[in-house]
């Protein structure tokens, strides 16, 4: 009877866990980056959700890629670095001539792909945020309290160019 029936839900978590063995691929290929530099024509292409929680990035970038975005490792990278407990990377990366180090735990990512040998993965994000960093993202909001001014003041400047003046 149940053959017409929808496959069973499974109690088995088996979906979280290969994605959590792929993005133990990115971690180890991030490692290498890291220490080693990119051999020959490898470089990758590393997409995350920007409102994933644990995610930090400068505010205009976050304006400009409220949801998603997608960064290219190949070049111009600095300051890689993988912290394995607490399952993120971090990395200083060129916008515009601008440095921003940008923040990325492994549960935000949405795909990984290196063009340069057509290897790819793709992820579901894990969208909540883990039960440790929650208190300290409370302190932090008054710490970026005083970036709210200085994005005022840029659009108070911008006020002034079309002013009567």
């Amino acid at each position: 009877m149940s053959d017409d029936a929808s496959p069973a839900q499974s109690l088995i978590p088996y979906e979280r866990w290969t994605d959590d063995a792929l993005r133990e691929v990115v971690a180890r290929a991030l490692e290498l980056a890291a220490s080693e530099g990119l051999p020959g024509e490898h470089h990758y292409y590393i997409t995350f959700r920007t409102d994933h929680p644990q995610v930090k990035l400068p505010g205009h970038l976050k304006a400009r890629y409220p949801q998603e975005m997608t960064i290219v490792l190949q070049h111009q990278f600095e300051a890689l670095t993988v912290d394995r407990a607490r399952q993120l990377f971090s990395v200083r990366l060129y916008f515009g001539g601008v440095p921003a180090t940008l923040v990325i735990p492994f549960s935000a990512l949405t795909g990984f792909a290196d063009p340069a040998v057509r290897f790819g993965l793709r992820f579901q994000p894990t969208m909540e945020a883990a039960a440790e960093p929650e208190p300290e993202a409370a302190p932090e909001v008054p710490a970026a309290a005083p970036e709210a001014p200085a994005q005022v003041v840029s659009l108070d400047a911008f006020r002034r160019r079309p002013a009567r003046e």
